[in-house]
C-alpha cells in the first residue's frame, strides 16, 4: 500500500554510515536535535511520493578498512584489504536490513543500465553504469569517489533505478539510457543526485566541453576557466550538467548536489584528491 509523504531534511552523524538516508531514523549528533543539513525536496515535488521508497548514499565513515580506504571503502577493485571490504558490505547490509539484496556492478563509464534483479540473481560480473528495478527487496547500487550517482524513482514507487555517471557517461547518454530502461512516464519520475566533485574542483580540457557543447550548446554555460590552470584548462559543474540532460529527457523534479567530494576529505573518498582511496554506495530500493 503506498501513501503521500514528506522528505525530511538529510543528517550527518559521524558514527552514521550514511550521508544521507530516506527515511531516517532517529539520530542524535552529539545532542537532543538531528544535526539538520538541507531539504531534497519541496513539498510540491514530493506530493504524491509513495513510501515504499528507500535512499542511502554512504559517506567515507563506519567501517573497518585502514588507510588510505579508511574506512567506509565499499569496492573489490581498489587494492583494499578484501576482509575489510566484506566487512564494510555486511555493515552496510545489517544497516538496510539482511533480506535486502545488492545489485553490484562492474562500472566502465558507459550507458548501459540492467535490471538489478537480474544481477543479483546471477553468478558472473555485470559490466554496467546504471540499474533498475520493479522488484522490493533489490537494490540498485553504483560506487562513487568524484563521479555523479544518480538515483531515480517514480512517484507511485513501482520503479527505481540508480546511475553512475562521470563525465564520459554522462556525454554519452547513461541518464537518458537509465530514463528509458525505467519504463515508465519521465514527467512522473523524481532525481536525487548524490555527492560528487563539485564545480570548483573539477578541472578539465576544452575537448570535454566540445562533446558536450555538440549534443547540447546551452551547455557552455556549465564550464568556465579554472582557477588553477586559466589559460588552457576549464572547471565544469557536474551537477548542472546532469540536470541539463535529465530536464532536456523530461525529469521535472530535480534534487540534491551541492557536496563536493574533493573539497570534504572528512566525509567523502575523492579520486582527484587523493589517487588511491575508496569507494562510496548510492543505492536505492523498494520496501517490501
Amino acid at each position: 500500500m503506498t501513501g503521500t509523504v514528506t522528505l525530511p531534511p538529510h543528517f550527518v552523524e559521524p558514527m552514521n554510515l550514511f550521508y544521507y538516508q530516506w527515511p531516517p531514523k532517529t539520530v542524535k549528533n552529539g545532542g537532543d536535535r538531528p544535526d539538520q543539513i538541507s531539504s531534497i525536496l519541496s513539498a510540491g515535488e514530493t506530493k504524491g511520493l509513495s513510501t515504499r521508497l528507500r535512499l542511502a548514499s554512504t559517506s567515507r565513515r563506519g567501517g573497518v578498512s585502514e588507510p588510505p580506504f579508511d574506512s567506509l571503502n565499499l569496492g573489490r577493485h581498489v587494492d583494499d584489504d578484501p576482509r575489510a571490504v566484506e566487512e564494510n558490505r555486511q555493515r552496510l547490509s545489517e544497516t538496510c536490513g539482511h533480506d535486502l539484496r545488492f545489485a553490484w556492478l562492474s562500472q566502465v563509464h558507459g550507458t548501459r543500465c540492467v535490471d538489478a534483479a537480474e544481477v543479483v540473481d546471477g553468478d558472473r560480473i555485470v559490466e554496467a553504469d546504471a540499474s533498475f528495478t520493479t522488484e522490493p527487496g533489490v537494490a540498485c547500487v553504483v560506487m562513487t569517489a568524484d563521479c555523479l550517482p544518480v538515483v531515480l524513482f517514480d512517484r507511485r514507487g513501482s520503479v527505481v533505478a540508480a546511475a553512475h555517471a562521470g563525465w564520459r557517461g554522462l556525454v554519452d547518454g547513461v541518464l537518458e539510457s537509465t530514463v528509458d530502461a525505467m519504463g515508465c512516464d519521465p514527467s512522473q519520475l523524481v532525481a536525487w543526485m548524490g555527492p560528487a566533485i563539485g564545480p570548483e574542483k573539477f578541472e578539465v580540457g576544452p575537448e570535454v566541453r566540445e562533446q558536450f557543447l555538440d549534443a547540447d550548446p546551452g551547455a557552455e554555460r556549465c564550464f568556465s576557466p579554472s582557477p588553477f590552470n586559466p589559460d588552457d584548462r576549464l572547471v565544469a559543474d557536474l551537477y548542472e550538467l546532469a540536470r541539463r540532460r535529465l530536464r532536456r529527457r523530461g525529469v521535472p523534479a530535480i534534487a540534491g548536489g551541492g557536496a563536493c567530494t574533493f573539497s570534504d576529505d572528512a566525509r567523502f573518498f575523492s579520486y582527484r584528491r587523493d589517487g588511491m582511496t575508496g569507494r562510496m554506495a548510492t543505492l536505492c530500493w523498494l520496501a517490501r
